[in-house]
């Protein structure tokens, strides 16, 4: 198996993009555990740095992500997940979570 680089707490940022629009849509955290439960089950598995434990996309709301591939960067210290996405990947609904532009003065549009 690879050896990923994870930080102090044992988490490295995970990266989720449509496998077939290459639009991204959304930025989570995993550890070694997400990491082997993804590839065990199919199905996007983050750890909740707020709450603490894991989660499975798509769990309580029927937005599931069924992965498609699972690439690391060059230094193996963040993921990239190719997924089929099952609605909406954003908690309030949108379809990626980068919904708000930043205009040139920096205000959010």
């Amino acid at each position: 198996m690879i050896q990923f680089k994870f930080d102090a707490n044992g988490l490295m940022p995970a990266i989720i993009q449509d496998y077939k629009s290459y639009e991204v849509l959304m930025l989570a955290y995993v550890n070694q555990t997400a990491i082997k439960k993804m590839r065990a089950i199919g199905k996007t598995c983050f750890y909740s740095r707020s709450r603490k434990t894991y989660w499975i996309k798509g769990e309580s709301s029927g937005h599931i992500q069924q992965i498609k591939e699972i690439t690391t960067d060059c230094d193996r210290d963040t993921l990239l997940i190719k997924v089929k996405q099952t609605g909406g990947a954003c908690h309030l609904g949108y379809r990626s979570c980068f919904v708000h532009l930043l205009d040139k003065k920096g205000k959010i549009k």
